[in-house]
């Protein structure tokens, strides 16, 4: 099965649960009124897009369908959709473009990011690169034996200590070791979960200064995993973390297991940060960098 598919059989909970019912919403009414918008209004918050954007965006629709004159519900839904998709946004894929380019990533315990990292790491693989993981997550016992078998399914080396170690000493092994062996990118994982939040920030910036130190021209991604399954709770994980780290993407992991791929949808305009990888499996091959394009083809169509 191609990844466009499983893309479409992931984000069947979504679009049955939420974009099938906007489908027979417009089947209901033969004519454009408050109703109707008051009924989306409900559909669309049930979507997790958020009160905030929905209310945005039926402003909008409401104001486009009085200025053209819209009378056919249908052309309100196909006005609404194209209005969905213009939300999702663009990616604009990694910018690996230095020899090591590094990424790291970042976010909570149980998100998926310890598996994201191995995906990842395998399509960067598939695309010819020489990639080497830094296992600088040693406060989570068994974090780094849990990424030895990510990385050996993906084919690719991981630079280690043992639990306890200082995560910024990992990181320099891993630099030296990207250095030596002449890697095209370097990825890092980072601690989930520390004492406090001024703990984590006092922690990734250590981190930080170790690969300005020893990479200062090299090209960095920090992308930050959420899980989509938490819905709003990975909007407010994410604007935590945006004190803690420059993030540059986003890593979407189990939309297959949710109704709420809806928060693509929001992702954006809260906070700005594009979704770089989506997940919808846990096999190897289920992750694979943002189609915008793909994506809304799979929910609206």
């Amino acid at each position: 099965m191609g990844f466009f598919e499983k893309l479409k059989n992931g984000l069947a909970k979504t679009k049955n649960a939420i974009f099938g019912k906007i489908d027979a919403l417009f089947k209901l009414f033969v004519r454009v009124d408050e109703d109707l918008f008051e009924e989306l209004e409900e559909l669309l918050i049930e979507a997790d897009i958020g009160v905030d954007t929905t209310m945005e965006l039926l402003d909008g629709l409401r104001e486009e369908v009085k200025d053209n004159r819209v009378k056919d519900p249908d052309e309100v839904k196909a006005l609404l959709y194209k209005r969905l998709r213009d939300m999702i946004g663009e990616n604009d894929g990694l910018h690996l473009d230095t020899t090591p380019s590094v990424i790291l990533v970042i976010g909570v315990n149980g998100v998926g990011k310890t598996t994201s990292i191995g995906k990842i790491a395998a399509d960067l693989k598939h695309k010819k690169k020489k990639v080497i993981v830094a296992a600088a997550d040693t406060f989570r016992a068994a974090a780094s034996e849990q990424l030895a078998v990510w990385c050996g399914r993906a084919g690719v080396d991981l630079v280690r200590q043992g639990e306890g170690a200082d995560p910024a000493a990992v990181v320099f092994d891993a630099i030296s070791a990207a250095k030596s062996r002449r890697a095209d990118v370097l990825i890092i994982d980072t601690a989930g979960r520390l004492h406090n939040k001024k703990n984590l920030m006092d922690e990734l910036a250590k981190i930080n200064r170790v690969i300005a130190r020893e990479l200062p021209d090299a090209s960095r991604e920090t992308l930050l995993v959420l899980d989509a399954t938490t819905g709003q709770n990975a909007i407010h994980q994410a604007k935590e973390f945006k004190e803690a780290a420059e993030i540059t993407g986003l890593i979407l992991t189990k939309l297959d297991g949710t109704a709420k791929g809806g928060i693509v949808l929001t992702i954006k305009r809260n906070l700005g940060i594009p979704v770089k990888f989506i997940g919808v499996g846990e096999g190897i091959d289920d992750m694979k960098p943002f189609d915008a394009d793909e994506f809304a083809e799979a929910l609206f169509s």
